[in-house]
């Protein structure tokens, strides 16, 4: 058996063609490539879970001073330092980053590939979430009613006109939005409240690539030093690329009867390329700045005031050197500073606070002297205070135990987009986890002389908008306001399993 097809009705008209996408240009087709490649959520990931592993092997492995990335002279031994721990790995570790990982390049790649994947994925969604906060979807079937999560049907003794009405209000004191659906069957609304909460994620995801960029430009042009010791009266350079010079004129320490510290604060002049821009008192919460560098104050200890000339009188050091570091034993402090000519390394050491040793007493100090890079002192000699001692050629004069100052100095350029970043972090969590977007879609149906009131919400489960709910349906069941008890039909209850969306 055959069949014939018919043609078309005379008042039927064609359908319309598929309208042809015009295909896209030589540069707009391969960036439309990149788009889509960053938009999928496996590259998100990947991306994290790569930037992540990158994070943890900053975080378990030491990271080399600010000041040292730049100086092989000065990574070299902080390098050898490390070798004690990781042995032959040392080398390895240190030429895959892992010791200025949050500085290093493929650090920097892959946080900017993850930022490239959160635009993509934002642009991707912005403008859906756009749309559906402005142009919502108003009609449902008549089965959505029957799967929504949340659910009720009540009897209203009210005409559908007066139900509809009575909705509306009632709606509206919850300051939802509410929009009419001409289709049928019955009359429809459509309501909903924080409609642009969705938004926030688009927040949160601009957050986040604030905070990424901060971080890299932090380890890019960024800079910390947590032990920047200078003597009183003496000058440091702070280094990293600056002109800017250190100068400590005073420094002060008080106590309370107990014994406990009360203040300790450094006046400090500040000097860049040699012209004196800023002088103040420094104290733990009272920093000085300057051009994006923070100067503040952060510990104190003693320093010894050496000069050291040659014969011909010529000085080749006179400062304050800061006794900053200490034996493992604690009992000595020291430090070190290295003469030019002649190639001299020498150390500075003392007793530390509390510790009394019989070969240095009070108001001396003790000096090892190595030449050049050998590990055998030339000179092992203690030194009292305004007393001159030759020693290789040279006069030594400890001329008077001093204070120093330890300092923070630190330029943090990304600061801002961090602490920006934070802000719209919390903020599109508020969108997003407290404004709840809530909507009800609500039919009348005509009853005899009363309406039949169905009511439907598909989206997640919330503990605080469920009682709001079941109480619009109890409302509209009793519309002359008497007490009822709360949910009588125990229809208002969610439905667990069912994961229905609109249809």
């Amino acid at each position: 058996m055959t069949s014939t097809q018919l043609p078309p009705a005379e008042h039927e008209a064609p359908p319309p063609p598929h309208p042809r996408r015009r295909p896209a240009g030589p540069v707009v087709g391969p960036l439309l490539a990149v788009y889509r490649f960053f938009y999928r959520k496996k590259v998100g990931l990947l991306l994290i879970l790569a930037l992540t592993l990158m994070a943890l092997v900053g975080v378990l492995f030491p990271q080399v001073p600010a000041d040292f990335r730049a100086d092989p002279e000065a990574y070299g031994p902080w390098l050898e330092d490390q070798r004690v721990r990781y042995g032959g790995w040392t080398m390895p570790l240190s030429w895959i980053g892992a010791f200025a990982m949050f500085s290093s390049v493929p650090f920097a790649v892959v946080t900017g590939l993850l930022v490239l994947s959160i635009v993509a994925c934002t642009t991707h969604r912005l403008p859906l979430l756009w749309r559906r906060a402005r142009e919502p979807r108003l009609h449902v079937t008549e089965s959505f009613f029957d799967h929504a999560r949340l659910r009720d049907t009540v009897e209203v003794p009210l005409p559908p006109e007066e139900a509809v009405a009575q909705a509306r209000t009632l709606l509206g004191r919850m300051r939802f939005r509410v929009l009419d659906d001409p289709q049928g069957p019955g009359l429809n609304l459509f309501a909903d409240r924080h409609r642009y909460a969705p938004l926030g994620t688009a927040v949160a995801h601009l957050s986040f690539v604030l905070i990424l960029l901060g971080v890299v430009v932090t380890g890019s042009t960024g800079f910390r030093d947590n032990q920047f010791t200078v003597a009183v009266g003496s000058t440091r350079d702070v280094g990293h690329g600056t002109d800017l010079t250190v100068e400590v004129l005073s420094f002060a320490d008080t106590y309370q009867p107990d014994g406990r510290p009360a203040d300790y604060v450094s006046e400090i002049a500040l000097y860049d390329a040699g012209t004196k821009v800023a002088q103040q008192e420094v104290r733990v919460n009272t920093p000085l700045r300057y051009e994006g560098v923070k100067i503040n104050q952060a510990f104190f200890g003693v320093a010894a005031d050496l000069r050291v000339t040659d014969a011909d009188g010529t000085v080749l050091l006179d400062r304050g050197l800061p006794l900053e570091m200490t034996t493992e034993d604690e009992r000595w402090v020291y430090t070190s500073v290295r003469l030019e000519e002649p190639d001299l390394l020498v150390y500075a050491v003392a007793p530390a606070s509390g510790q009394v040793d019989p070969l240095v007493g009070p108001g001396q100090i003790r000096l090892e002297i190595y030449p050049g890079e050998e590990d055998v002192p030339v000179a092992d000699e203690v030194l009292t205070q305004g007393d001159p001692a030759q020693i290789e050629g040279l006069t030594w004069t400890f001329e008077r135990e001093a204070k120093y100052t330890g300092l923070m100095v630190s330029r943090d350029r990304g600061a801002v987009l961090v602490w920006t970043g934070s802000i719209l972090l919390v903020l599109g969590t508020y969108l997003t986890m407290y404004l709840r977007h809530h909507r009800v879609w609500v039919r009348v149906h005509p009853h005899g002389g009363h309406s039949v009131v169905r009511l439907g919400c598909p989206d997640r489960i919330d503990l605080s908008f469920q009682p709001r709910f079941q109480a619009l349906a109890r409302r509209l069941a009793h519309p002359d306001g008497t007490t009822v008890p709360d949910d009588p039909t125990g229809t208002a209850r969610p439905a667990p399993t069912d994961r229905s969306t609109p249809r």
